[in-house]
């Protein structure tokens, strides 16, 4: 999650909201590239969760990373919760349950997304391991039940913690269990972001498949292969989901907004306080009549930060996140950004991407979405499984970065970033099915070597 906003300018009208959408615009040759990614840390001896406190905790993990980075800490009441790299834009923040994320700077190029997460990875890695602290890749803890995992002492995870179970069966595990990897991308004017919103969100179910990586619940397999992309089923559906409407007549800033505001805050910041507004929409704050805060108006940071709380498979905030994906081992982790990059970022890929998907209806993106979690690349829509589709969108991908041919030093594109997704579709598997694989054969019905093959 990105650190909170802060802006205190009080908002006045509708349009505000929408200008500050708008701001997000750029001409396409200032396009960035945002990489985001989750790890699950857990204590090399034992395996177990790490707790928040004590000499081996993540508050000690992140005081090392302050030190050895030279980053501005982020503090909540006298506790380290984060750091932010004022020259270069990336963050490191904490989920829930101690996940510990990477929201990258914005960059121009996948080459240096890699980069980047090689130099995170070598520098957690020397402040972790001698705490004896590992970190895993998956999309879900494969063995701790939910009472296992610790909390971290931030303000708004208490508030969502509250009201996660009256609106969902799962919130409470897609907080304190689950880890993802995102990718943050530019659009260059209003048509631009419908148009990237619309081939991403149709096209998340194939994402899913291709990074599902979380069969394993409490040390069992769950039945699905990407329960982290079950979970958000029911979580909280008034905040999460394909959105429909993005596809109707009319769409853009204004009715992004409209929905914005109808969605239920979690919570107002003022200071270093949080206050509960769990469940009141932000309509009724806009209008001053939020009953935690009578008669008050929002700040434009209330906007962002509430901005940030809502989880659609694809959310807008001045740019677009892409959020089907689960959290992988790091060699995986820039196929993400280089699959989205080829399609959306490149003018030919994205008009045929977005060929393969406007006969679609709504209810077939909907079936889609509600089958990947379970069957992978054997979901279908119409008459087609959603392996050819793969196969389809990852050839538009590796076409768009070819003509992109931004190189790295040795002369190669951003397209060698797609052979892990190649290797899967040869494969015709799923890494969550390669995985059940090892767990009845090699692994001997025990999840304990995930520790060791899909750790950091």
């Amino acid at each position: 999650m990105a650190r909170d906003q802060i802006d205190m300018t009080p908002l006045q009208s509708r349009d505000e909201l929408v200008a500050w959408f708008e701001g997000g615009i750029k001409p396409p040759s200032e396009f960035r590239i945002g990489t985001e990614h989750e790890k699950t840390p857990f204590t090399l001896e034992g395996r177990q969760p790490v707790p928040y406190e004590g000499a081996r905790g993540i508050g000690a993990l992140l005081e090392g990373m302050q030190l050895l980075l030279g980053w501005e800490p982020i503090m909540e009441h006298g506790n380290i919760i984060g750091l932010y790299d004022v020259t270069g834009g990336g963050a490191i923040s904490l989920e829930p349950g101690g996940q510990f994320e990477l929201s990258g700077a914005p960059l121009e190029n996948v080459h240096q997304t890699q980069s980047e997460l090689m130099a995170h990875l070598a520098q957690v890695r020397e402040i972790a391991t001698p705490l004896g602290i590992g970190f895993l890749g998956l999309g879900m803890t494969p063995s701790w039940s939910r009472s296992q995992i610790p909390v971290m002492p931030k303000g708004r995870y208490k508030i969502m913690t509250n009201y996660m179970p009256k609106v969902g069966q799962y919130g409470i595990d897609m907080m304190y269990r689950t880890c993802t990897v995102q990718t943050n991308l530019d659009f260059s004017s209003e048509a631009d972001m419908v148009k990237k919103l619309r081939v991403s969100i149709a096209l998340q179910p194939v994402a899913t498949a291709l990074f599902a990586n979380s069969p394993f619940t409490e040390g069992k397999p769950n039945g699905f292969l990407s329960f982290r992309s079950e979970i958000w089923r029911d979580t909280d559906n008034a905040r999460a989901g394909m959105l429909p409407w993005v596809f109707e007549d009319g769409m853009g800033f204004e009715r992004w907004v409209d929905y914005a505001l109808d969605v239920p805050m979690y919570f107002v910041k003022r200071g270093e306080s949080y206050i509960d507004v769990a469940g009141s929409s932000f309509r009724a704050f806009f209008e001053g009549r939020n009953n935690s805060l009578p008669g008050e108006r929002p700040t434009i940071s209330d906007w962002a930060n509430h901005l940030s709380t809502i989880f659609p498979e694809v959310r807008l905030k001045r740019y677009l996140e892409m959020r089907g994906a689960d959290g992988v081992p790091w060699g995986r982790l820039p196929a993400l950004p280089a699959f989205w990059v080829g399609l959306l970022y490149d003018n030919d890929s994205l008009d045929a991407a977005w060929d393969l998907v406007s006969h679609w209806t709504a209810a077939e993106r909907q079936a889609l979405r509600d089958d990947v979690p379970r069957f992978g690349f054997k979901a279908r829509i119409k008459d087609r499984y959603l392996f050819e589709i793969a196969k389809e969108c990852l050839k538009l991908s590796h076409a768009g970065l070819r003509r992109r041919n931004r190189v790295d030093h040795s002369g190669r594109d951003e397209s060698r970033h797609l052979e892990p997704l190649e290797r899967i579709l040869e494969a015709g598997r799923t890494p969550a099915e390669e995985m059940l694989d090892k767990f009845k054969g090699d692994w001997g019905g025990s999840v304990e070597p995930v520790y060791q093959e899909y750790a950091f």
